[in-house]
């Protein structure tokens, strides 16, 4: 068994026996987060639903980001994982919900926003939070390793 199966399995068990719910906004993961536990037996129970917002105006219009949020803090900052976090809580009703963003690459990274900078966001009824992930490799392994530390966070 993968460690990424084992990782989405223990998401969908734990959520389950707590009777949670758990929704996704994805940017740079387009909706790898969600898939990985949807392969889940059981996760019908667990995941509500999903938004990948790939582009800032899907943030905005789906999620709810605020355009001029956005533009002050670009759309891969700590403040946007954050907003589009409890976009989808709010709007999936969900218990927790978790969001991605960040630069997979292979271009747009600058010296003070590299490639493989990521911001994960959570948002519950105790509060919204935001984790800062720097990682490194290709895009695909940028991708991949958004999504493992994604469920870890929710786990």
């Amino acid at each position: 068994m993968t460690q990424l199966k084992q990782i989405s399995e223990q998401v969908v068990a734990r959520f389950g026996a707590a009777h949670r719910t758990l929704g996704t906004a994805e940017s740079l993961t387009g909706g790898l987060i969600a898939s990985s536990m949807v392969e889940v037996p059981g996760a019908s129970q667990v995941v509500k639903g999903g938004f990948v917002t790939y582009q800032s105006v899907s943030k905005t219009m789906l999620l709810g980001v605020p355009a001029e949020m956005i533009e002050q803090y670009d759309v891969v900052s700590a403040e946007v994982a954050r907003a589009m976090a409890k976009g989808a809580r709010e709007r999936l009703g969900v218990d927790i919900a978790v969001s991605a963003t960040g630069l997979a690459g292979p271009d747009g990274g600058t010296p003070e926003r590299p490639v493989g900078t990521v911001f994960l966001g959570i948002a519950t009824a105790k509060g919204v939070y935001d984790i800062p992930l720097h990682l490194t490799g290709n895009r695909a392994r940028i991708r991949t390793l958004t999504m493992k530390n994604a469920l870890n966070a929710v786990r």
